[in-house]
């Protein structure tokens, strides 16, 4: 979609399949307006009955009796507004199902195509920024959807129908009634390029607000050992400060509007009334179309003041569509492959692989690197040595500048993604765990996976012992990020979850760098019975999780600099025995 279009082409493109329910919201209100102006029409139709009697304008139809003409004037009346209220009840169901079907259709097509986008991306956006975005900003497009796009059909339908029978009925006055309209559009178009800006900058401030928020309650248990609570609500005063200022501006230019057309009106009302009332005495127009004359001109005029309200719903609707427009805009840097994988058997090869992140130094360089399915090799080095990138470049959640990286032979640029995610199994040491129990975070990704299947993952992570003495064990509700377990049970979570998915390739990025020694060796237990004929990739940090590999890889600034068995890089006396001799040295002093 093109983002130099106007933010409702932008919205119209996108509900092009909401057309069917458009029209019939359009019409309704449409119908339901004409019944609207209709009761005024008949007023001034029953004074000239009352007026003329048997000269009025229903004699001249042929009905001659006062008395039928004004029954038959009731009755239409009657008929009228049922279907005016019958016709509201219907456009506000149209309009308000319409409004909901596309906020909930918008949100969850600007959420999975997030879900698409690059890590690099999110590296760059603010999370809560993003929140605005799903959240606030489509709710101001179901606001303005809900009542401002009926407002402006009834306004427009309300200014053509009036202006029709004022020139019908007088053509000589039409003019004092029409006149104002130009006058009240251009000024709508004035204000609209005004408040546009305007309310950009409020998206814009309500991203930073919600930014910080969503950052500090994050974070809020550093801030409490910090004791920086003051400071950081002074950092939320200044952000939701700029957000009121924000809007204050923009109050102040889109609170003018309805004054300003309020004096269009009064010109408009008082030279029909003195006009229309001078032609009236003097017998050039007959008292009851001067009578709908006048109800007609507070119909035509005073509707317009309401503009403001909807101008000012118009406007942060088309500020909010232009963000979540943008946001499904965003090209996805990563296309999935079209091969799929049924059967994987696990070996992966790195070729000459060159990565870096953007706007950084290199991270990878030039690394080849053979991994035999069914095998278990692990890769240590220093903070920064480009270790848990390989774990990115593996699951493609970032692409290689150049180089080549192959599962079973075929480059993982053809694969579909969902195919080779699926087939590789992470334990990280930033164990994320969703608000929910233990039970639906074990299960994550294997939803259909039955208790049974569960105890049974926990059990071979050693897990089983500790859920069962939670206060309603695997119905026991974990907290936001697992805050109600210690380090060690959400990572044995973590490694119950990757067992019960059973991949046939698993990846351990630091999975036992965070806890203590009890519970490393519980979770080197469990490891060692997954890690059978699974070809496994163990990043490691504690040399001894490690000593039994297959092979040791040695990385360092973005190459592999050693390799071999525990044994044998302990008789280079390179960098892993220098490595092994620290951390042993560490063991004895403790």
């Amino acid at each position: 979609m093109n983002s130099n279009l106007h933010p409702l082409q932008r919205l119209l493109t996108y509900g092009r399949q909401y057309r069917r329910q458009t029209w019939q919201a359009t019409i309704s209100s449409v119908f339901n307006k004409l019944c609207d102006v209709a009761p005024e029409i008949l007023i001034g139709i029953a004074v000239d009955v009352v007026v003329k009697k048997q000269d009025s304008f229903l004699a001249t139809l042929g009905i001659r009796n006062v008395e039928q003409q004004l029954i038959i004037l009731t009755v239409i009346t009657v008929v009228v507004w049922v279907l005016e209220s019958l016709s509201q009840y219907i456009y506000t169901n149209l309009w308000r199902n319409l409004s909901q079907k596309i906020q909930h259709n918008l949100r969850l097509d600007a959420y999975g195509h997030i879900q698409q986008l690059e890590l690099a991306y999110f590296e760059n956006q603010s999370t809560g920024n993003l929140m605005a975005v799903l959240g606030d900003d489509i709710n101001q497009l179901e606001r303005f959807l809900d009542v401002g796009a009926n407002e402006i059909i009834q306004v427009v339908t309300n200014a053509i129908v009036i202006g029709g029978v004022f020139f019908v009925l007088a053509p000589s006055l039409a003019w004092w009634s029409i006149v104002p309209i130009p006058i009240i559009i251009i000024g709508s178009i004035w204000f609209q390029k005004k408040l546009a800006p305007y309310y950009a900058n409020v998206r814009e401030k309500v991203g930073l607000l919600n930014g910080r928020l969503a950052n500090n309650l994050g974070g809020i248990t550093t801030i409490k050992s910090f004791t920086t609570e003051s400071y950081e609500l002074d950092r939320v005063r200044a952000d939701s400060e700029a957000y009121r200022q924000s809007n204050r501006r923009a109050i102040a230019v889109s609170a003018a509007f309805v004054p300003l057309i309020r004096m269009a009106v009064l010109f408009s009302f008082t030279m029909t009334l003195l006009f229309g009332g001078i032609a009236a005495v003097n017998g050039q127009l007959g008292v009851g179309t001067y009578s709908i004359l006048i109800y007609l001109t507070q119909r035509l005029l005073w509707p317009l003041t309401r503009l403001g309200e909807t101008l000012d719903l118009y406007q942060r609707g088309m500020a909010s569509t232009n963000r979540v427009m943008d946001l499904l805009d965003t090209p996805i840097a990563i296309d999935s492959g079209t091969r799929s994988l049924p059967h994987v058997r696990g070996e992966i090869e790195l070729i000459n692989v060159t990565f870096a992140y953007p706007d950084r130094s290199t991270v990878v360089k030039e690394l080849s690197l053979k991994i035999p399915a069914g095998q278990t090799i692990a890769i240590v080095g220093a903070t920064g040595s480009g270790k848990s990138t390989l774990v990115k470049l593996l699951l493609r959640l970032y692409e290689i500048q150049s180089g080549e990286i192959t599962l079973d032979g075929i480059n993982i640029r053809d694969l579909h993604l969902v195919d080779l995610r699926r087939s590789i199994g992470l334990v990280s040491q930033d164990v994320f765990l969703f608000h929910g129990s233990v039970r639906e975070n074990i299960a994550y990704g294997t939803p259909d996976a039955t208790l049974d299947e569960v105890i049974a993952a926990a059990k071979i992570a050693e897990a089983d012992e500790f859920i069962d003495l939670l206060p309603a064990g695997y119905d026991t509700i974990v907290g936001e990020r697992g805050q109600k377990l210690s380090g060690g049970q959400r990572q044995r979570i973590a490694i119950a979850r990757a067992v019960l998915k059973n991949p046939p390739i698993l990846i351990l990025d630091e999975a036992t760098s965070a806890v203590d020694n009890e519970t490393e060796a519980a979770i080197q237990r469990s490891l060692d019975k997954i890690t059978l004929d699974r070809t496994t990739i163990a990043i490691a940090h504690r040399l001894s999780t490690i000593r039994n590999a297959h092979r040791i890889y040695v990385m360092e600034r973005g190459q592999l600099v050693e390799a071999g068995t525990h044994d044998e890089l302990l008789a280079e006396l390179g960098i892993y025995a220098g490595l092994w001799n620290i951390q042993q040295n560490a063991k004895v002093a403790v």
